[in-house]
């Protein structure tokens, strides 16, 4: 399936229908009063959300919805039918913008919206009848239904974004650590789209990990892929740091300074989240050469990492642990 999380339609509630001018045709009542109805209310354009969808791939192929109008209304003191609801499908984690202003009108993690309201429907001449005025023929037309141009933005909902260099081993690291199955090769931007992938720790505790694909220098600008994927961590709780240490890879010391200076300048708080550092790819040194880079990394950044081999699976347990207990850290300090 393609990864589409981000998307422009345009929507349109239905109007209501009108009011109807009707009186009363009866035998031997020769002058029937007033009997003309409402007209019906106009649909709704409604967005709900569906643990099923994981993309707005939808939405890319039709980008205009609308709603029924409601119907006009009729005699007997018959009201109109009401217009049938657009209802939107949308994955948790939809944004709905509103396309000219920007303005944020739903943040859907659960439940659903109404994005436009329908029309209501016009009076009849029935509901205009006084004591003085016996036989009135007003009525009110329905009143238009919203034309409003949005935005939907796929963020991701996990609670750890794995962040890196190219080729760091993302993904053959959410695969060895989740049920997930993403593409693995041995080049650059194997990753396209982000992945998702649940981590059990025990059988009454797990946590879900996406990776993000295309991070390099400039990638809050839009370089590489990185810009467009950056926001799907905005929600994590934790953002787990992936520095490779293979002979191809960067200087461990400069990816990782470098990843967290393209948080910093993306901004939405990313810099300030809690993060943890993994160096990837041991299996490829020898012990006095982990314990050389390790050394030189803990003096120049301050920050102790965890060692790891997606390949053969060392220090993949311990990571497990120590990720499954920094989320649990912060969920206690959010309450």
């Amino acid at each position: 399936m393609k990864f589409i999380d981000r998307v422009s339609i345009i929507v349109e509630s239905g109007a209501g229908g009108d009011g109807c001018v009707s009186f009363r045709r009866e035998k031997y009542v020769p002058r029937g009063g007033p009997d003309g109805g409402n007209g019906g209310r106009g649909g709704d354009v409604v967005f709900r959300t569906d643990p099923n969808l994981s993309t707005l791939l939808d939405y890319r192929y039709k980008n205009k919805y609308k709603a029924g109008d409601g119907a006009r209304g009729k005699g007997s003191n018959m009201t109109g039918k009401d217009g049938e609801p657009v209802i939107l499908k949308v994955p948790p984690g939809t944004q709905i913008m509103d396309a000219r202003t920007q303005e944020l009108l739903a943040d859907l993690m659960e439940g659903e919206f109404t994005a436009a309201q329908g029309g209501k429907g016009g009076r009849g001449n029935a509901s205009f009848a006084t004591s003085t005025r016996q036989a009135p023929r007003t009525s009110w037309p329905g009143q238009p239904g919203q034309t409003l141009e949005l935005v939907l933005e796929l963020k991701l909902i996990a609670d750890v974004g794995i962040v890196g260099m190219p080729n760091a081993g993302k993904s053959t690291l959410i695969s060895r650590i989740s049920a997930a199955r993403p593409k693995v090769a041995d080049y650059p931007f194997t990753t396209l789209t982000p992945n998702l992938g649940v981590v059990r720790v025990d059988d009454r505790k797990s946590f879900v990990v996406a990776d993000v694909p295309g991070l390099i220098e400039g990638a809050h600008r839009g370089t590489g892929l990185g810009h467009q994927f950056l926001r799907h961590i905005e929600r994590t709780s934790l953002i787990l740091h992936l520095v490779a240490l293979g002979p191809q890879d960067e200087d461990p010391v400069l990816a990782f300074r470098m990843i967290r200076d393209e948080l910093a300048r993306y901004g939405e708080g990313l810099a300030k989240r809690q993060f943890l550092v993994v160096l990837g790819k041991v299996d490829l040194l020898q012990d006095e050469e982990r314990g050389q880079i390790v050394d030189a990394f803990v003096k120049e950044t301050g920050v102790s990492p965890l060692l790891i081999s997606a390949v053969t699976g060392e220090g993949l347990k311990a990571l497990v642990e120590s990720l499954a207990s920094a989320l649990a850290r912060d969920g206690e300090g959010d309450r």
